[in-house]
């Protein structure tokens, strides 16, 4: 896809503010594209927003919440006349032993990484699908292997998956579906763990993590910029030193 088409084309990113929804933000809108940024951190997308100027614009939504998505949709029409993209993004890596007294991290997770994208995308379905759009959901290497204490969580990246390989086959042509599964990067995900002698060795994985959300980000606008005929369907991405 050429610059000039690149041009004006919306990107809806869920989970924009922090990592690599914000540095996906920062890469799509360099490239051309208008962005609206979702997230719950209201004050961090209206501080991206501001940072990134004309073509950017902040929308508080929950993916948990489908009132606030439809909201989101609405204004994203309304600023921008519709979506081309979205960026299925929004996300939370809550390891630890399997255990009942950590149920409610389970349902976090699946409500969020799981349930989250399914309802953004069935919201937003019609603006992609309305033109020619692009589906791009964040997975992880956790949806194609599942370790010790990341079982609910590799569970949600595994659907992720499936749930994208389907959809592939019955949106094409219309809409093109590329699933992203990064190993570790760069980002504040270990923090949100609760199991805490997970988290401290989660963190120090993380400390010396040599993939940035930048790295990430480019690599979904590259796929973006693939000309209309050709479609990125899947792309693994891990730190060179990454075993697993």
């Amino acid at each position: 896809m050429s610059q000039d088409q690149q041009q004006g084309r919306v990107a809806v990113i869920t989970g924009a503010s922090s990592g690599i929804g914000a540095a996906t933000a920062r890469s799509l809108h360099a490239a051309g594209y208008r962005v609206a940024l979702l997230a719950r951190r209201t004050d961090r997308i209206k501080a991206l927003a501001d940072e990134l100027g004309d073509g950017a614009v902040a929308c508080s939504a929950d993916v948990t919440d489908r009132d606030s998505l439809v909201a989101a949709a609405e204004q994203v029409r309304q600023e921008f006349g519709g979506t081309d993209v979205l960026v299925n993004n929004a996300g939370v890596m809550l390891l630890g032993p399997f255990s009942a007294e950590r149920r409610a991290d389970y349902r976090t997770m699946i409500e969020v990484n799981l349930l989250g994208a399914i309802t953004a995308t069935e919201v937003f379905l019609d603006q992609l699908k309305d033109g020619g759009g692009d589906l791009v959901n964040i997975s992880s290497v956790a949806g194609r292997v599942a370790n010790a204490g990341s079982s609910v969580y590799a569970a949600t990246k595994f659907g992720i998956n499936g749930w994208s390989e389907s959809l592939r086959k019955e949106l094409l042509p219309d809409v093109r579906v590329t699933v992203i599964e990064p190993g570790v990067v760069a980002t504040e995900l270990p923090t949100h763990i609760t199991h805490e002698a997970t988290r401290q060795g989660a963190q120090q994985l993380y400390d010396v993590a040599e993939v940035t959300a930048e790295d990430v980000a480019e690599v979904i606008t590259f796929a973006l910029q693939r000309p209309r005929h050709l479609a990125v369907h899947e792309i693994l991405l891990r730190p060179a030193g990454q075993a697993l």
